[in-house]
């Protein structure tokens, strides 16, 4: 996003983590901090490989992985890329990863490296002053999307078909126009996702009203909806998605000022985004990222500077299980789950 949103909030003040969240069958996992040894960084991009390989990303042009589950970081930030703000990683292993750096004009660039950060290709460097990319989000290892705000009146859909290696403009004719004011939220790597080999999802904010739109063709063709979540105004909206599958969605965001209030933060979706319905008991405040927790139907984390919250049915009901500040989480298939924010803060979940 063009405005303020997404870099404003990197001043908030961290907070250590608090208490425990309690999950389906009676575990009571807690976030444990992983010392990355990068106090001045914000980390918004994250990438759980599995319990031992995670990828972290952030200001500062800093890209960070461990692969011994957080007990020491490997910087492997791509050279000459200290003026960058990466706010998306997306990776397909220990050594294969793609990362999406922000803001207008030339500052939005995508790298890939394919051994494990020890050198990097600069794969796509935005020419045009009017696009400003937010987030990206593969479908497998070599289909991939990235979304740029809106350029004459659309937002802009970037392609790949070879895992990130290049990139094309897609066209707009079956992008639904855009909002007065309306831009996406580089906020945690949330606000473009997918779901199975076709289905992506784009969340937006700055307008009127909130909306998440969805392409059944990988970003091709999009329908618009509206989402129950706070807007009509340049920080507030939807800030980032997760999809079980093709249908079940969570929705969450609010307004990222610390002095203003999100009284309906959060929204689902049953039927793959054509309605959404505000959540019956919401986080209390703004969060700007969102999980599936691994094997489940019900059970989902959101985070966000003021803490995290957990839901147990599908996200009808939220109640806060820990206070530390993240921005960002991500969920993975052998049951972990990563967090990361503020002042160098990446925590995994530990049972």
């Amino acid at each position: 996003m063009t405005a303020v949103p997404a870099r404003a909030a990197d001043g908030a003040p961290a907070r250590e983590a608090g208490r425990a969240p309690a999950v389906p069958g009676g575990h009571a996992p807690a976030w444990v901090l992983k010392d990355t040894g990068k106090s001045t960084v914000r980390f918004r991009g994250l990438a759980a490989v599995d319990r031992n390989t995670a990828w972290a990303a952030g200001s500062l042009g800093t890209v960070l992985r461990t692969a011994d589950g957080g007990r020491t970081w490997r910087d492997v930030s791509p050279p000459g890329a200290a003026e960058l703000q990466f706010r998306d990683i997306e990776a397909f292993d220990a050594r294969r990863a793609v990362a999406l750096a922000i803001g207008e004009g030339e500052a939005s660039r995508v790298y890939r490296t394919d051994d494990g950060g020890a050198t990097w290709k600069e794969s796509f460097r935005n020419t045009d002053a009017r696009a400003f990319y937010d987030c990206m989000t593969f479908f497998d290892r070599r289909h991939g999307l990235a979304m740029s705000d809106p350029v004459d009146g659309r937002f802009r859909i970037l392609s790949t078909s070879d895992g990130g290696r290049s990139w094309k403009v897609l066209p707009d004719g079956g992008m639904p126009p855009a909002l007065e004011g309306e831009a996406g939220f580089a906020a945690s790597g949330q606000c473009l996702v997918s779901a199975g080999s076709r289905d992506v999802w784009l969340a937006t904010g700055g307008g009127a009203r909130a909306r998440v739109l969805h392409s059944s063709d990988r970003g091709r063709t999009w329908k618009a909806a509206d989402a129950p979540i706070p807007a009509g105004d340049p920080a507030r909206g939807v800030f980032a998605l997760a999809f079980r599958d093709r249908a079940h969605g969570l929705a969450v965001g609010g307004d990222y000022r610390p002095d203003q209030a999100s009284p309906r933060p959060a929204a689902t979706t049953g039927d793959a985004g054509r309605t959404w319905r505000t959540a019956a008991a919401p986080p209390p405040a703004y969060r700007s990222g969102v999980a599936w927790l691994p094997h489940s139907r019900t059970a989902a984390l959101a985070v966000g500077p003021t803490g995290t919250d957990l839901t147990t049915d599908a996200g009808r009901t939220w109640r806060t299980v820990d206070t530390g500040s993240y921005d960002t989480v991500d969920c993975v298939p052998d049951g972990a789950c990563w967090a990361a924010g503020e002042q160098g803060r990446v925590a995994r979940l530990e049972r």
